[in-house]
């Protein structure tokens, strides 16, 4: 079993990469937004229920699916990695696959806020992200978080951790996500 924890910020390519590395490889994917957006349907985001019931059904589906014989999972966060909690809160889910004798691995993806601005107004993303139809909304709350929040890694930040970092500013997400295959299978056999 395989756990890859797919990050970077806003509208970098995390589920359009996911989608793909899941077409490629036998590992399914559950991106950041498959339980938000079903959350969002009944509470605002950010709010108490809205954390709880996020946390609840991510947690249930993490606890089922490494104890399940399916080949391993891929996914997405947006990780401020100046947060504290968010450092736990990866750290707990991949303990979690650890637990279960599951391999952790880390991809990052970066690409420049030019990229990340056009890649928000993405009519694929618009449509899988029903709370980014708001585009101005979603367009401010990504310069927010990229004036406010560190999502991507410093030079040797993760020590042993197995990572990999792709920058994907004019990368197509298929050749993405044969690149982290490739890695995938190199790391398998060391």
């Amino acid at each position: 079993m395989k756990l890859v924890i797919l990050f970077g910020p806003p509208a970098v390519g995390k589920m359009t990469v996911g989608q793909e590395l899941e077409k490629i490889t036998e590992l399914k994917l559950f991106h950041n937004h498959m339980s938000l957006e079903l959350v969002n349907q009944f509470f605002d985001f950010g709010t108490p229920p809205f954390e709880r019931l996020d946390r609840i059904i991510r947690f249930a589906f993490f606890e089922e699916i490494a104890k399940s014989d399916l080949d391993g999972l891929i996914f997405t966060y947006v990780w401020d990695l100046n947060q504290q909690e968010d450092t736990d809160y990866i750290e707990e889910v991949a303990q979690l696959f650890m637990n279960q004798g599951a391999s952790i691995f880390y991809v990052e993806l970066k690409a420049d806020l030019s990229e990340r601005l056009q890649r928000n107004r993405d009519g694929h993303r618009l449509a899988c992200k029903p709370s980014k139809r708001n585009v101005a909304a979603s367009e401010a709350s990504l310069l927010h978080f990229e004036a406010n929040y560190r999502m991507n890694t410093l030079e040797n930040e993760f020590g042993q951790k197995q990572i990999l970092t792709i920058d994907n500013t004019t990368m197509e997400p298929l050749e993405v996500a044969r690149l982290i295959k490739q890695w995938l299978n190199q790391q398998s056999r060391e």
